[in-house]
């Protein structure tokens, strides 16, 4: 197995073509085809599928390609600080799904790191790409929770993706709405309140299994219900509409305004929030401090 090779697998999955990565990597296709083959050979995987629509990755070849980018990366870094002489920016990548805390948490680390050496990304995404990310080493760490009904399905996956989950912090359920919902100023809310109002929900996309929902109680019945992408449109629906959504009920006003409350819902239910590393796998100092600075909403947390 060689650096080149690992080059080739890297840019034949991103070109999605032979012929593409060929003229990428300015070689002839047949000895890029036989680079691959050697190398399939060597590991006993088959990294991708051949058809008359073009190549595809196979399962096992997304796993080997996530460890391909780490190594090539890796190299390119000491490349440029000790062959080039170039002060490469280190990097750290964060994928979770949409908690407002994340992305302070994350602000506040950029502001003591500073962006002079470093090179950062966040990636507010669905529950199954936040496994994905972490699994493909996209992002170091992955941020989503865990309750009763999902815990099973979602560890298992984890351990198959050879990935470890710590928990964080432990909260109940609550209803996110804005101040102007006939609702937002009870100390507490039933469900067979919010029947008449409309729920949002985050769309999972193709992975849309009741086990991947950002919202708890997923399986429960809704009568009115919208799914959206993003944060943004979800806290519009909730002004324009009188919608609301399940969460954390941790608030974090400087990011998302003061329009917006958290009023706790009539339920024993528990969710678990944690975080996602790759297992046997060491974390930066970047992400033991975006872990530090997520730490510190414990106390806002509440059961």
């Amino acid at each position: 197995m060689t650096l080149a090779q690992l080059r080739y697998a890297i840019t034949i999955s991103n070109a999605n073509s032979m012929n593409e990565a060929a003229r990428m990597l300015f070689i002839s296709q047949p000895s890029l085809s036989s680079a691959i083959k050697e190398l399939e050979e060597e590991i006993g995987v088959e990294l991708f599928r051949r058809s008359n629509r073009g190549i595809s990755v196979t399962p096992e070849g997304e796993e080997f390609l996530g460890y391909a980018r780490q190594v090539v990366e890796q190299y390119q870094l000491m490349e440029s600080k000790y062959i080039s002489k170039e002060q490469a920016r280190k990097k750290f990548s964060v994928s979770t799904q949409h908690y407002t805390f994340a992305v302070d948490a994350f602000v506040e680390m950029v502001k003591q790191f500073g962006m002079d050496e470093y090179e950062f990304a966040i990636h507010e995404t669905k529950t199954y790409s936040v496994i994905e990310d972490v699994r493909n080493f996209k992002s170091e760490i992955g941020i989503l929770y865990l309750n009763d009904f999902n815990s099973k399905v979602l560890t298992k996956i984890f351990h198959e993706s050879n990935l470890e989950f710590h928990e964080l912090l432990k909260c109940s359920i609550y209803v996110y709405l804005w101040k102007g919902h006939p609702l937002a100023n009870q100390q507490e809310i039933a469900l067979e309140e919010l029947v008449e109002y409309p729920c949002l929900s985050f769309e999972q996309g193709s992975n849309n299994s009741f086990y991947f929902a950002e919202e708890v109680l997923s399986t429960y019945s809704y009568k009115r219900l919208i799914k959206a992408d993003d944060r943004a449109t979800l806290l519009n629906l909730m002004v324009g509409l009188n919608a609301y959504t399940l969460c954390s009920g941790i608030i974090c006003e400087k990011l998302n305004g003061t329009d917006y409350c958290a009023v706790k819902l009539k339920s024993d239910e528990v969710m678990t929030i944690g975080y996602l590393v790759r297992k046997g796998v060491a974390i930066s100092p970047l992400g033991i401090k975006y872990l530090e600075e997520i730490a510190k909403y414990k106390d806002k947390a509440l059961l």
